[in-house]
């Protein structure tokens, strides 16, 4: 069993409580425009349109492959810019003891590991067998997520029960909107909502503001649901057009500021309890 890695932050402090390890994993089942990874979506599919930009000749294709050499690498992201189907050449196949091998030399500066993406859950069994071992070193376990597939089925039972907690994003709760900004509707997404929330498995819920959405609704709304979970955060996060695809950035305008955030958090304070951030 492998999964495909895109990077490994060894040393995190805004995924999740305590200083982390987050694996961030290849691939994704939406395809949000305002994507600030949008070369975690797919897979890459071997054109060797990257090859031929690389000024180090870190990328060579062989039989078909496109293959990446790390350690000659200058991370100039050349390949990312280049690559017309939002992928990387530069990831990685990594097995659970390779995985555990990372988390070893890191465990004692970290209080637990956190897994995102792409999407974190379109690897739901791989993952599951990796926390179980990590739990072991007596760290705690994260999952970022989109929440766009069904965690309440009984294929994900055991991964939910391992996961401490889940971070989850509410992108918009018009599902029109959603689908505009993510091309997947939004049902699954407010089931797992309730679903984490009533397995006290939820730390942390995230909208981001832009101008393509009803920020305020989806806002409210999430908080009429979240004040019942005094414990769980919110997060409002204003759009930044920091890695997003160059064809998308005119969509977001204007863009939110500080005082757009802060009438939405006074809002929703007079909705809910909840600590609320503001990035």
């Amino acid at each position: 069993m492998y999964a495909v890695v895109n990077n490994i932050i060894k040393f995190s402090n805004v995924d999740g409580p305590g200083n982390r390890m987050a694996v961030f994993f290849q691939g994704c089942n939406f395809r949000c425009i305002y994507c600030h990874n949008p070369e975690t979506i797919h897979l890459c599919n071997n054109c060797g349109e990257c090859v031929k930009v690389c000024p180090v000749r870190a990328l060579t294709k062989e039989d078909g492959i496109v293959k990446w050499d790390k350690k000659i690498c200058v991370d100039c992201d050349e390949c990312i810019k280049t690559c017309r189907f939002f992928s990387s050449p530069k990831t990685e196949k990594y097995t659970v003891a390779d995985l555990l091998k990372e988390t070893e030399k890191v465990k004692i500066f970290i209080q637990g590991v956190t897994v995102s993406g792409g999407e974190a859950t379109l690897n739901a069994h791989f993952i599951t067998e990796f926390f179980k071992e990590v739990k072991k070193m007596n760290l705690s376990v994260f999952v970022d997520t989109n929440g766009g597939i069904d965690l309440s089925i009984e294929e994900y039972k055991e991964f939910v029960e391992v996961t401490d907690k889940f971070m989850l994003d509410i992108k918009a709760w018009d599902s029109t909107e959603h689908k505009e900004l993510t091309g997947a509707d939004n049902e699954i997404v407010l089931k797992n909502l309730r679903f984490l929330l009533e397995k006290n498995k939820m730390y942390e819920v995230r909208t981001v503001v832009n101008s393509m959405i009803n920020a305020k609704e989806t806002i409210m709304k999430t908080a009429e649901i979240l004040k019942d979970y005094p414990d769980v955060r919110y997060k409002i996060i204003a759009y930044r057009h920091f890695g997003v695809k160059e064809e998308f950035k005119e969509k977001f305008h204007p863009l939110p500021n500080i005082k757009d955030l802060e009438k939405l958090k006074s809002e929703a304070e007079k909705i809910m309890k909840n600590e609320i951030i503001l990035l």
